[in-house]
């Protein structure tokens, strides 16, 4: 006596593969229909199965990771960034540089595509199985004041102390007190060695100490981030303003005067 369907998919799930169960009957008219040999079926239904998975898995890592905009490296207009060449892209997107525990430290004006180029990294990087989380400086610098008091700051820094890659966007666009700044220490000292960071800032890093106000703990930080680090100058116009969007019609002219 052959085993019922609904016995089958009963398996298929305690055996943890429920999207291969709810793939089952449709496969099977297909495998009828086209004279599937068995190894053929298995192989369809088992790889119905890992792709599922792999989707839900990028879907929970790219909540997880708290990108403000979903940008992929795919959309990086690089003829707009003359400083970074087609190469050098190419082997940020290798991630080797994440392979071996380094820092990105990106520099320039605002509207460059720092943050556009760090989002696209950090998002080919949860393609490839790392655990990614995006903050700016600005909510780092509240989730640092709150953590003793509010769990949820406690469950937040959990998530990037136990990243692979933590990006920290606008870094150093507002200054903090002396309190704040040895914070921000700490957590950079936990990152050291074990958490490689993307960095954008429309500062130096010879200008961090001023919005720091301690050249001790300016030092210390500039030490452990650019210990092991490619630091690149972006430059260029805007491209927000550039491509900015406007509510006239470009096309239409102004009406002449009589």
């Amino acid at each position: 006596m052959e085993p019922g369907l609904s016995l089958i998919k009963q398996h298929m799930t305690a055996l943890n593969i429920p999207a291969a169960a709810g793939i089952l009957d449709e496969l099977l008219i297909k495998a009828q229909d086209n004279d599937f040999t068995y190894q053929e079926f298995l192989y369809q239904l088992v790889t119905h199965e890992v792709t599922t998975r792999e989707k839900r898995r990028l879907e929970k890592q790219l909540k997880w990771a708290a990108f403000p905009e979903y940008k992929t490296l795919e959309t990086f207009d690089i003829s707009e960034q003359k400083s970074l060449s087609q190469k050098q892209l190419n082997q940020l997107k290798e991630l080797h540089w994440l392979e071996q525990a380094y820092n990105l430290v990106l520099l320039g004006p605002p509207g460059v595509g720092k943050s556009h180029l760090a989002t696209g990294l950090g998002v080919e990087a949860v393609r490839r199985g790392y655990k990614v989380h995006f903050t700016g400086m600005d909510e780092l610098v509240g989730l640092l004041k709150t953590q003793e008091i509010t769990r949820s700051s406690r469950a937040r820094l959990k998530r990037l102390t136990t990243s692979d890659l933590v990006i920290i966007d606008d870094l150093m666009f507002m200054a903090i007190d002396r309190h704040e700044a040895n914070l921000f220490f700490q957590l950079i000292n936990k990152f050291y060695g074990q958490t490689s960071l993307i960095i954008t800032s429309n500062k130096g890093p010879e200008e961090w100490g001023e919005i720091l106000g301690d050249t001790a703990i300016t030092t210390a930080i500039l030490d452990r981030i650019l210990h092991k680090s490619e630091v690149l100058a972006l430059d260029g116009d805007s491209y927000r303003l550039k491509h900015r969007q406007t509510i006239f019609n470009p096309g239409e002219k102004e009406p002449t005067k009589p």
